[in-house]
């Protein structure tokens, strides 16, 4: 059992005991046992996996951020974060299409972030969907 805390710019969203966590990490996914290493690593859009200390799994879409983990405490910095019982599916459609159509474009517009709106969609949409 260790400490987690999943901080976005906007709130604490979860800070409890956890027996696990495994994290979409930039060389693949990550697993985060009791006493894991000292470890600092970017994260990616994929899907978040907590184990709380009753054995239940919790999970959530995440669009990216930092992990960090150090002496039984582990913390997420993340871009968003959300459960995938609360993404509505036609809004993450239609958020895709949005992005989708930014980026042909290509004129005025904020490339990155378009790309980043795009991953964020697709990921949510990819997990809602079971895929």
């Amino acid at each position: 059992m260790y400490k987690l805390s999943v901080v976005t710019q906007e709130k604490v969203l979860f800070e409890e005991d956890v027996s696990s966590l495994i994290a979409p990490g930039a060389q693949g996914y990550l697993g985060i046992l009791t006493d894991h290493a000292p470890l600092i690593t970017s994260l990616v859009p994929g899907k978040l996996t907590i184990k709380d200390t009753s054995g239940n799994e919790n999970f959530y879409a995440i669009s990216g951020g930092f992990l960090e983990v150090s002496n039984n405490r582990a913390t997420i910095l993340a871009d968003a974060v959300e459960p995938l019982e609360d993404i509505d599916l036609s809004r993450a459609e239609s958020a895709l299409q949005r992005a989708r159509e930014r980026l042909q474009k290509q004129e005025d517009i904020d490339l990155e972030r378009a790309r980043k709106a795009k991953e964020r969609a697709e990921n949510r949409l990819k997990l809602k969907k079971g895929r």
